[in-house]
């Protein structure tokens, strides 16, 4: 869970890495560091614990000249963040610098082998394992560097996205991944390379980019064209794509953090990612990659859910918009558990993978064992070119532009209406929907980005409500129905970035354990919309309020008897029970956001977190 950033062509590299490195931040923030070859010959290494900013400020005044080098951001896995374990590490012959998102899950063994033949070691991380295995076996046995990576890799059990440095030869630089994203961008008319865990970094440059297969390995070199080969040697073709990103989407403008900037934008990303799949007159869905496999849809003995975190939440909800729609069994599984329990699958079933990334290792992980029991594999992800996007049958991106605040907000709300979109799009191809009970659907769903935009002027109102709660220890969120999950979501979001522990409940559980908690002193939170479960959520803010607990209530514009009930509340404008969550989300998202604000707590990157979890 780290960034890499690399360059080699004609301009100063440090600018362009460090500029990189700042994209990247979103994906680990507690070191950083850079490694250069400057026109002498001489490899430079800076690193630093601490973000971006503290590596520049230590880095002032040195040298940083050279065009070609390398640069990572990191979030810890072995070893705590700190100068020594930062990266780039180098070999024990000076020569060498690598950088590595992923995990080594055999380095124990390789490093042994190495201290019998004498390698000393300076870190604590399996990283400084894998360049000192690869300059051993290039100085032992007197291979080139690309022998050596490929000799050492084809050792190494686990994952990996690597770029590697040689000083003895400064006009190249080798990377290779597996399971772990890199992808390369190309300006072949500037003789000049780019290459980084995502495109972010990348696109203010060029928008032709190259994505890294498993288990390839590519010399990127300023004298040779880019060459591709994989670990058994075999020479590949890359194939050349075109970025769908623009600079706009990877600055803040006038938002104070990202994370507020991504809220604000919903209105205008859900309804991008209803584009050219709800017709204008609102009569008709079609999501393409259902039509394109109607008969495994159609015949599909039930479907699997496979995601993480806040995945998995959007992934309740539609859970039930399946059901509810389709009739057809649905089963939502945490991937990371998914892939350790020996799960019973069916050839006929389909297993659904949800991931913003596109990269989450569990989520990954759960596709290959789904695909090796003969499952249809959909994905639903919004990074494209992703190795999800990659790995499945078919698939839907939510088309709601790169997400940088760590706390996902409009990556939920574009999942829950693709997820939508696919229950509508398969009820009506299944007949479990009558046409007329299907317009009345669309036609309320194409209202959801207007009534974002009407709940975001409610910004205010909830930026005072969240000043009263920053002395909470504790929240508790209550739902029922579809607003379950949205519970389960908005005590996340507070988690993530307040560090307020907070839990998400159905409504109706709280009698079982959940009550003895409620004091004076507990700020609950009940999503009070009006369903058809409402009298009974109801009957809970009552037993809530006979034991003193605070209530901050979302209810259903013009509802009355809860906004009696409720200490506080949040009018949400009046849509169908189903669409209920997506609108739900906007409330709970700005006041998580305020209460963090409030305490000083750094939203777009909390602590111990990161973006894109691509290790177990």
């Amino acid at each position: 869970m780290c960034g890499i950033i690399g360059y080699i062509g004609n301009q100063e590299a440090y600018p362009i890495l460090i500029k990189g490195l700042h994209r990247l931040e979103y994906r680990g923030y507690d070191s950083a560091g850079v490694a250069l070859i400057n026109p002498n010959g001489q490899l430079n290494i800076y690193k630093n614990k601490g973000k971006v900013s503290q590596l520049e400020e230590s880095i002032e005044g040195k040298d940083v000249s050279g065009n070609i080098g390398i640069a990572h951001t990191r979030w810890a896995t072995h070893g705590e963040p700190n100068n020594v374990n930062a990266h780039p590490h180098y070999s024990n012959s000076g020569t060498l610098a690598l950088i590595h998102n992923g995990i080594i899950e055999n380095y124990a063994l390789l490093k042994s082998g190495l201290i019998e033949k004498g390698c000393t070691f300076h870190s604590d991380t399996d990283t400084e394992v894998l360049v000192q295995l690869i300059d051993y076996i290039k100085t032992s046995g007197n291979h080139s560097l690309f022998d050596a990576v490929q000799l050492a890799l084809n050792q190494v059990i686990g994952a990996y996205a690597i770029a590697i440095l040689d000083r003895d030869d400064p006009d190249r630089i080798i990377i290779a991944r597996k399971s772990s994203p890199l992808v390369i961008g190309i300006r072949e008319e500037e003789d000049e390379y780019f290459f980084a865990s995502d495109a972010s970094p990348i696109v203010e440059y060029t928008n032709s980019v190259i994505y890294l297969q498993d288990n390839e390995i590519a010399i990127i070199s300023r004298k040779e064209p880019l060459k591709v080969i994989d670990l058994k040697n075999v020479e590949k073709t890359p194939e050349v794509s075109r970025l769908e990103m623009s600079i706009s989407q990877l600055e803040r403008g006038d938002y104070p953090h990202f994370m507020l900037k991504e809220i604000f934008e919903q209105p205008k990303t859900i309804a991008d990612c209803m584009k050219g799949r709800i017709n204008t007159e609102g009569t008709n869905v079609v999501l393409s990659g259902i039509i394109d496999n109607k008969a495994r849809f159609l015949s599909a003995r039930r479907i699997i859910i496979v995601a993480c975190g806040t995945s998995w939440h959007s992934a309740l909800i539609g859970e039930h918009l399946i059901e509810n729609l389709c009739r057809i069994p649905v089963e939502v599984e945490y991937a990371s558990e998914f892939r350790y329990r020996d799960p019973i699958i069916y050839p006929d079933d389909i297993v659904i993978a949800i991931s913003q990334s596109g990269e989450t290792a569990d989520t990954l992980a759960a596709i290959e064992l789904s695909k090796q029991k003969g499952a249809f594999i959909y994905g639903i992800c919004n990074v494209v070119g992703s190795s999800i996007a990659r790995a499945t049958d078919s698939g839907s991106y939510i088309h709601v532009g790169p997400e940088i605040g760590v706390a996902s907000t409009k990556a939920f709300t574009g999942q829950v209406t693709v997820l939508a979109m696919l229950a509508m799009t398969l009820a009506k191809e299944k007949g479990t929907i009558k046409p007329n009970e299907l317009t009345t659907m669309i036609k309320a769903f194409k209202k959801i980005p207007e009534q974002m935009e009407l709940l975001l002027s409610a910004n205010s109102q909830i930026q005072e409500t969240a000043k009263i709660f920053t002395y909470a220890r504790n929240f508790i969120y209550l739902g029922r129905g579809y607003s379950y999950p949205s519970a389960l979501e908005g005590a996340l979001k507070l988690k993530e970035i307040s560090y307020i522990h907070a839990e998400g409940y159905p409504a109706a559980e709280m009698k079982h354990g959940p009550i003895a908690l409620i004091d004076s002193e507990m700020p609950v939170i009940v999503i009070a919309t009006n369903t058809k479960l409402y009298e009974k959520v109801l009957n809970n803010i009552q037993e809530v309020k006979a034991r003193s607990g605070r209530v901050i209530a979302v209810v259903t514009e013009g509802d009355e008897d809860v906004r009696k009930l409720a200490d506080y509340y949040i009018a949400i404008p009046k849509t169908m029970e189903c669409f209920g969550p997506l609108l739900a989300a906007i409330p709970l998202q700005l006041l998580a956001y305020h209460i963090a604000v409030y305490k000083g707590k750094d939203v777009d990157q909390p602590r111990h977190l990161a973006k894109s979890v691509t290790v177990e």
